[in-house]
């Protein structure tokens, strides 16, 4: 995670001669839980990486009072229907912005993108951000930042929304995982700067996944 300072159950009926089915029906429930582990051993890559860069003292955000007893950070419970395949619409014509932050500076931004997908049913829309300074630096020429806020903020969560990292996708399709959420530096030291959530990209639900409210 870099920080942006610059996210059938198959049913066979067990009838005489139908050896050869269950079989096949057998393969095919392998694949699916072979698919759902891979996703889920992904998410739970991102949280080890997440805990070992908090962990290590060099780069952890932590102030040093909460260095020495960090054991980990608290994560919801991993959930692949927040797992969200997004129309991803272009915005080739917009123009850049001062995205206001925690501490007055301001960032240069410009939306790249929109994304619009469902939760639960219910249809949401979000922008997504590209630094026009960052985008200038080695490994981020792709980057895309993803700010939101929603209903568990200030309770569940940070008060001040999360983030999720992307990259430009090449189709009009993204993949955002909600699980890999993560809170802003500012959430555990007032000394990072930190780009405030645009109201726009408020979702008025509840994202359980990825990482919880800090608790020191």
């Amino acid at each position: 995670m870099k920080n942006y300072l610059w996210p059938v159950v198959l049913i066979c009926l067990l009838l005489s001669g139908c050896k050869e089915n269950k079989k096949y029906h057998d393969l095919i429930q392998k694949d699916i839980l072979s698919e759902k582990s891979d996703v889920l051993k992904e998410i739970l890559r991102f949280q080890e990486d997440l805990n070992s860069e908090f962990k290590n003292p060099e780069i952890s955000p932590l102030r040093d009072k909460d260095k020495k007893n960090f054991e980990g950070l608290n994560f919801f419970k991993p959930d692949s229907t927040l797992v969200i395949e997004a129309k991803f619409i272009r915005t080739p014509n917009a123009k850049p912005f001062l995205m206001a932050t925690t501490t007055g500076r301001q960032s240069k931004e410009v939306v790249y993108g929109i994304i619009q997908f469902s939760i639960a049913g219910s249809p949401y829309e979000l922008e997504l951000y590209q630094n026009e300074d960052l985008k200038q630096e080695e490994g981020y020429e792709d980057y895309l930042f993803l700010p939101f806020k929603d209903l568990t903020n200030g309770e569940e969560t940070y008060g001040g929304g999360r983030y999720i990292d992307l990259r430009i996708p090449e189709s009009d399709v993204i993949t955002v995982d909600f699980n890999k959420a993560y809170n802003p530096y500012c959430a555990y030291n007032p000394k990072y700067s930190c780009p405030i959530v645009p109201s726009v990209n408020t979702l008025r639900t509840k994202i359980l996944a990825g990482v919880k409210a800090f608790e020191n």
